[in-house]
């Protein structure tokens, strides 16, 4: 890096200090898996409602 941008870096990392982190949230496995039980469950409900609707309908 050329002596400019060691100036320009060390202005901005003065001027501009870093942003704590943000802690809030789930971690990405547990949002992962929390979404996976969702589709699963919304995918149970599905299947369930066609096959009532199907079983009501068939000729006895």
């Amino acid at each position: 890096m050329s002596p400019l941008s060691h100036q320009i870096t060390a202005i901005l990392a003065v001027v501009l200090p870093p942003r704590p982190r943000d802690e809030r949230g789930l971690s990405q496995s547990t949002e992962n898996a929390i979404l996976l039980a969702g589709a699963v469950a919304i995918a149970v409900i599905v299947i369930s409602v066609i096959t009532a609707y199907v079983q009501a309908n068939l000729p006895s």
